[in-house]
């Protein structure tokens, strides 16, 4: 059996996929901190901290508002299994792979799913979710606000509108879009929310920052049944996260949970509105040097995320022979398309510590020796 290999002989990648992004050394410093105890009254009062941090960071009031132990998948799963019983009507509306994850999800917990289909790399329409919502009450309408299989950004701010008059429980994925664009919970009438770690936070995989609404709250207090996740409940994981006394749910990854603090604590001291305008002018500025090589891009420009790009592979190139050398000759990752979009793109990744104009140099210099030699 040959032996596994060593941590330490691990190469530094340059990471420019759809995640995780690089992290900061001072993550990687957080992270490697003393273990202490879960319910330390040192740790509890970091807790609160990221909790604050959070709710900045998602520009919400939600007391309700918290890091779930688990990938973005985790947040995802953990809002719908709170806010779905059996027999509910839910929409989910689909233009990726993400949509259609929801949707699965959904399903699996009894819900009467009804889909709105939008073209891969194409926005959700507002307008269709408007005609959809008048033909039927839904008790929740999911949708993801920058999906990562096509690089495309979706209205969420207007569709919130539209299930606030409607009275339909308003979900959104943001794992993609938070702490890369702004992202306004309390004004966008969102009810429930999940993000990822490892993207525009650049703090390694492991937690799902998720918040509720009071709205959101009352339903999941209302059920008739018991949440059917005992890992994911939220009525039971929150009397860990609140309260003077802390009841013990799950042991907390304590280290991930340094790790997200410090990378939060570090977009918070640069400031949101520089944070932003730094992911877009590094994808405007790749997209400048990727059509200087004859690139294009798949989505159409006012609909396009600024932290995953997704570039057409021309004709005759070798999509996955170009990721590998990249990869094994010069240390840098991009990501593969996805579901009808395999072979088709590349996905490259602008999150976080990663988006800086040296990155995207580093990045079209390769890329450009592959393409053309």
């Amino acid at each position: 059996m040959p032996l596994s290999p060593k941590i330490s002989a691990l190469p530094s990648v340059l990471l420019m996929g759809p995640g995780p992004s690089c992290v900061p050394p001072e993550v990687y410093q957080a992270l490697s901190a003393p273990c202490i105890g879960h319910l330390d009254p040192r740790f509890i009062a970091l807790m609160d901290s990221l909790k604050t941090d959070l709710q900045t960071l998602l520009r919400t009031q939600n007391h309700l508002t918290l890091p779930m132990s688990g990938t973005g998948s985790a947040g995802m799963e953990t809002c719908f299994v709170n806010l779905i019983e059996k027999d509910d009507h839910v929409l989910v509306c689909v233009n990726g792979v993400f949509g259609g994850r929801m949707q699965d999800i959904a399903s699996r917990l009894g819900a009467q799913v009804d889909t709105l289909e939008f073209p891969w790399g194409a926005p959700v329409d507002a307008e269709a979710v408007a005609g959809q919502l008048k033909k039927k009450h839904y008790s929740i309408l999911a949708v993801v606000h920058a999906e990562t299989s096509t690089g495309a950004v979706s209205p969420v701010a207007g569709i919130g509108e539209l299930c606030h008059a409607a009275d339909t429980l308003y979900l959104v994925d943001t794992v993609t879009s938070l702490g890369g664009m702004d992202v306004r919970m309390d004004e966008w009438h969102v009810d429930a929310i999940y993000s990822g770690s490892q993207k525009c936070l650049s703090s390694p995989p492991g937690l799902s920052p998720v918040s509720f609404s009071e709205r959101a709250l009352a339903r999941l207090n209302r059920r008739a049944s018991k949440v059917p996740n005992w890992y994911l409940d939220m009525s039971m994981i929150v009397k860990y996260w609140e309260g003077a006394k802390r009841v013990y749910h799950h042991t907390a990854p304590i280290n991930m949970i340094y790790g997200l603090h410090q990378a939060v604590r570090l977009v918070l001291e640069e400031g949101l509105e520089k944070v932003f305008a730094r992911h877009l002018q590094v994808h405007e500025y790749l997209v400048e040097q990727l059509q200087g090589l004859g690139l294009s891009m798949l989505v159409a420009e006012g609909h396009r995320l600024p932290m995953l790009n997704a570039v057409n592979v021309p004709v005759g190139i070798d999509e996955a022979g170009v990721r590998s050398c990249l990869l094994t000759e010069y240390g840098i990752e991009i990501g593969a398309g996805l579901g009808p979009l395999a072979g088709k793109i590349w996905r490259i990744g602008l999150m976080g510590h990663t988006a800086r104009k040296e990155n995207v140099d580093r990045l079209v210099e390769a890329i450009k020796q592959l393409i053309t030699t």
